[in-house]
Order: structure tokens, then sequence, then C-alpha cells
């Protein structure tokens, strides 16, 4: 079942964030799946948790009923999960669906992770609001936070292949010292 308000809008899901956060990888909104499990990435052929996966070889990603478990295993690398929108309508879980959105307050973010250096924006609408996002997290100690924008993860993103994927992604987290060769 879908989190919705009394005037059928979606809820999205709190944000994954720690105080060693490094890189904050963040959607637009979660799909239907994502919201009924209650878990970020929650669709079986979404490949987030396939290309973390290969990406971390030596630390074993927890099985899909351990959501919590899989939360802890991203904070212990460095990576946090939050989306752009808070609440929206939308039928189905396209992003050219969503209407009536409400962007998420990045304002208070930095106080969760103060060593946040990077914004990957996984996929083109989360990307859309790279500036207001960035804007809205201020420079914080004067540190730049960068802003990326990733393939989709999503099974609608089919125009890239996983493989393309997995180099983007591992390009990503490798600049930031979250994986190391």
């Amino acid at each position: 079942m879908e989190a919705a308000t009394s005037s059928g809008r979606l809820v999205g899901l709190p944000p994954v964030v720690g105080a060693g956060t490094r890189v904050l990888v963040l959607g637009s909104f979660p799909g239907a799946a994502s919201l009924a499990a209650r878990q970020y990435y929650g669709h079986a052929r979404n490949q987030f948790w396939p290309i973390l996966a290969a990406l971390w070889p030596q630390h074993p990603l927890p099985d899909r009923g351990h959501y919590a478990a899989r939360c802890d295993w991203l904070l212990a690398r460095g990576l946090g999960l939050w989306d752009v929108y808070a609440a929206c309508e939308r039928q189905g879980s396209l992003d050219a669906s969503i209407r009536n959105a409400r962007v998420n307050d990045f304002a208070g973010l930095r106080a969760h992770a103060p060593r946040l250096a990077a914004i990957a924006h996984n996929g083109g609408e989360s990307f859309r609001h790279a500036a207001a996002v960035r804007a809205s997290l201020g420079q914080g100690d004067g540190a730049a936070i960068a802003s990326l924008r990733l393939p989709s993860t999503s099974p609608a993103n089919a125009s890239w292949s996983l493989d393309r994927k997995l180099q983007a992604w591992g390009e990503t987290l490798a600049a930031f010292g979250l994986i190391t060769n």
C-alpha cells in the first residue's frame, strides 16, 4: 500500500543520512513498489542495489528483507539516500506522471551530513533541481558541493546497459573516495 494523505497525495520516504555521508544519492520520488515496501529502490528490477553490490564486492549486501541493514551498509560506506520531492500526486511510477510536487526541505541536511561533498542525482528528473538543491544546502564550511547527473537505475531507463550504468556510478563514487582500488 502506498503512503498517501487523505487528499490522495503520496508521501515520500525519510532521508538515509549520517555524519559520515559524503555522497547523497538523490532520486526524484519513490516508485509504487518502493512506497509499498517503504524502502528506497524497492522495485525488484531497479538496478540501484545490484550496482552498489557490484561496486563493493568485498562488503556483502544484506538481503532485500533486511532494509535497515541495507541502509546501515550504505551509511558505513559514506553514501546517503533521499529524493527531490517530499510529496506529490502520481498515477503509476513514472517521473513524467508526477504532478503538484512539493520539494523536500534540504536546508537542514548539512547538520545531519556535515561531510557532504556531492549530490549524485539518480536520473534527469532529480537533476532538473540540481541548482536549487545546492543553493538550499549552502556551502557550509566553504566546501563546494558537487552536483552530478548519473544514469537512472530505474527499469524504465533501458537505453543504458547495466555495464554502462555500473561504470558511471563507479567513476562517481571513486571520485569522492567511496571506492578504492
